[in-house]
């Protein structure tokens, strides 16, 4: 139950439409049992058992009354033209039923197709929405390919298992219920004992599927781990080769799609057990029917007559597919609910960069920005410790330390990729955990040194977020940038698509193309994340010239693995251990005879060695 709560949930928005697909339903199922009624007197007109009924009876909710009515009727058409006059009749009631059966059903069914589009679209959109939203952390430990098997694989299977069984899960119990419902008027007796019967069949395979749930998520999770190391292999191939380490990474695969696989077959037989199970069942129902009704029919109990006990089967009959149905859509819920429970993992994640209701706006950065006794731990694992700093607008700040000192890490606090353990950050005054996170995160714009690329033309990855962005001002910032040189060499110029990550251009190249990206933004403060340390000579004297076009006037956070290129900052703050150990200009901290002046000796002699 509350597994279909939570499909409701997803159906809401398509209610009106839903509820007309339930009233096309039953005037498709009431057709349906006009049908199969007519069964009795077409019986009784042909073997000329049909007693004439020349008064019009009192029309009442009664089966009786129904069947006198209907008689009345065919009496009339038996008495002024004819019995093969009244068999026409018959089945003329008979053609024109099932047409409208028909065409109900089409209806409905033209009906919930784009609300079971609708859903999947619909989830696509908030899991799309809900990646963008997490914080960086919620990424860290988790594999990508797993990520994108939720998104997509999941949420398609939610589809297969689940929302086509929208018109079975929607329809069947509304047709065994009306059927029911006729029956109870042909024989009240014999339909409780049927309804006796029923609850059983439907124990018997509640409890073949019970551990299929469990079965599919764990074969979900599976999924997961081969699509991410699927994705890892592409983009390590050039290691896996250089090592020789295909017949290593093939083994490994081979050994999990085998686990997968035998999992899968479990899977699917316990699913196909649905359907031969229900039909057993069902003709095991019938034959009991058939004997119990069969011995009633030759007491004379209840006025049960040959011809209704024949139309009562022909009835019966037609409860049987629906049940085997819902059996097969029962299977198909609980292995769907599987990949429901791994999209809502995503979508329920906690882990959120929250704004505050009515947040504070902020379009310019005037005076500073301001890190009070800040401190940031992973899980347990404490990155920043008591971080007490002042950044004046305008200045050049270098930060420089050890690997894994908390560089990076400080300047990802600024933009609220994640969130502080401690202390407070503030902007001109404001702590920003009371900004728009847009207007925060529009204050920066930011170079790393993994430059981050799309499958796309040159043109859209510097006009990234600003597809509005004229022509004219794309060149300005590629000319800044030095960018324009290898642009014009490109097949198509500013339209040529640069592959997925920027393959097709060179790492100084892709890294021009990041700093005109981030001077098109025009932020009032650049961050810039080891932008040249994995540069050539020649290429970092090319970034570094695009570098010195784009900080004069700008407020600057350089995070810096050379500390030769730092020496012109205003201030170096020198991180270790998590804590802002040493600050000063360049000058001031080679006097100190600390962290830097060591760290700057060591480069020294290794470049001299070099």
């Amino acid at each position: 139950m509350k597994g279909f709560k939570r499909i409701l949930y997803w159906l809401k928005p398509y209610t009106g439409r839903l509820t007309s697909i339930v009233v096309l339903n039953v005037f498709s199922i009431g057709f349906s049992i006009f049908s199969l009624t007519l069964l009795a007197p077409f019986l009784m007109l042909l073997f000329d058992k049909m007693p004439l009924v020349l008064e019009k009876p009192d029309l009442i909710l009664t089966s009786d009354a129904v069947i006198q009515t209907f008689y009345y009727y065919t009496s009339y058409i038996i008495t002024h033209y004819g019995k093969e006059q009244a068999l026409l009749f018959i089945s003329g009631l008979v053609f024109v039923a099932f047409i409208l059966k028909n065409g109900f059903n089409y209806w409905a069914n033209w009906l919930l197709v784009p609300a079971r589009n609708g859903v999947v679209k619909d989830m696509r959109d908030q899991l799309y929405h809900s990646i963008l939203i997490l914080p960086v952390s919620f990424f860290s430990s988790q594999k990508k390919g797993d990520i994108i098997s939720r998104c997509m694989s999941d949420v398609q299977e939610v589809e297969v298992m689940i929302l086509r069984s929208l018109q079975q899960i929607f329809r069947e119990p509304l047709t065994i219920l009306l059927y029911l419902i006729c029956l109870f008027f042909i024989s009240v007796k014999l339909t409780f004992f049927v309804l006796v019967l029923l609850p059983v069949g439907g124990a018997i395979i509640g409890l073949i599927s019970r551990k299929l749930r469990k079965r599919s998520l764990d074969a979900k999770n599976q999924m997961g781990g081969l699509l991410s190391m699927i994705e890892e292999s592409i983009s390590g191939l050039r290691v896996i080769k250089a090592f020789n380490a295909i017949w290593s990474a093939e083994k490994v695969f081979r050994k999990r799609n085998k686990k997968y696989t035998k999992l899968m077959i479990k899977i699917y037989r316990k699913v196909d057990l649905s359907s031969p199970m229900s039909e057993f069942l069902g003709t095991i129902l019938v034959m009991i029917i058939m004997i119990y009704g069969g011995s009633m029919v030759l007491s004379g109990e209840n006025n049960l007559t040959a011809e209704l006990f024949i139309t009562y089967i022909a009835l019966f009959s037609q409860i049987i597919n629906p049940a085997k149905t819902i059996s097969v859509a029962s299977y198909n819920f609980r292995k769907g609910m599987s990949s429901l429970d791994r999209i809502d993992w995503i979508l329920n994640a906690d882990e959120r960069i929250t704004e505050i209701e009515n947040p504070k706006r902020m379009e310019h950065f005037k005076t500073d920005i301001v890190f009070d006794q800040v401190s940031f731990a992973y899980d347990t694992e404490n990155v920043l410790k008591d971080i007490n700093i002042k950044l004046e607008k305008g200045k050049t700040y270098a930060i420089c330390g050890h690997s894994g000192a908390g560089k990076t890490t400080f300047t990802d606090l600024l933009l609220r990729f994640y969130e502080v353990s401690n202390g407070e950050i503030r902007i001109d005054g404001t702590p920003i955990k009371e900004l728009a996170i847009y207007d925060l995160r529009n204050l920066f714009g930011i170079v790393t040194q993994d430059t981050v690329l799309f499958n796309d033309t040159v043109f859209n990855n510097i006009a990234f977020g600003k597809p509005e962005t004229a022509e004219k001002k794309v060149i300005e910032v590629a000319e800044i940038s030095n960018s324009m040189e290898f642009i014009n060499e490109m097949p198509e110029g500013l339209y040529t698509n640069i592959g997925d990550r920027g393959v097709k251009l060179s790492g100084g190249q892709r890294q021009r193309l990041s700093i005109a990206r981030a001077l098109l933004k025009n932020p009032p403060v650049l961050i810039l994340d080891e932008a040249t340390s994995a540069l050539d000579t020649e290429s970092e004297q090319l970034v570094q010239d695009a570098l010195n076009h784009v900080l004069s006037d700008r407020t600057a956070i350089i995070i810096a693995h050379r500390l030769s290129t730092i020496k012109k900052a205003d201030l170096i703050l020198v991180f270790d251990g998590g804590r802002i150990v040493e600050t000063g200009n360049h000058q001031e901290l080679v006097e100190k005879d600390g962290i830097y002046r060591k760290m700057l000796e060591m480069q020294s002699a290794f470049e001299i060695d070099a």
